[in-house]
């Protein structure tokens, strides 16, 4: 009796051409606010949390990207999720870098100013 020495499992999302289509026109959107991101870090914070507003069912803290909704709707379920996830990392990863920038620019006071924020 032989035994298997490797399985391999894939699971994939089946997408018709028109979600297909809609998962890049998402990606491409969020790849083009990602390239001004070093231009622009505020504008383009602002931008991705709009995006991101689009994607949560949630009441937005902010305002809302209609184009991008739309495009986000037509997407399938799994690949919205996965697009609401790598916004919140991007946003996340935008708000780590600026708390960097601050301590690189200004160390002692703000890492002080940081310490009394936090204890609050």
């Amino acid at each position: 009796m032989g035994r298997t020495l490797t399985v391999e499992v894939s699971v994939e999302t089946i997408r018709n051409p028109q979600k297909q289509e809609s998962l890049l026109h998402a990606t491409r959107m969020i790849d083009e606010v990602v390239n001004k991101l070093l231009d622009n870090l505020e504008d383009s914070k602002s931008r991705l949390m709009s995006l991101y507003c689009a994607c949560t069912s949630e009441v937005p803290s902010g305002p809302i990207d209609q184009k991008f909704q739309s495009v986000v709707i037509g997407c399938a379920i799994e690949d919205q999720k996965k697009i609401k996830r790598r916004l919140e990392t991007l946003l996340r990863n935008t708000e780590n870098s600026e708390k960097s920038i601050t301590l690189l620019e200004h160390p002692k006071s703000t890492v002080q100013q940081l310490c009394n924020n936090e204890r609050d």
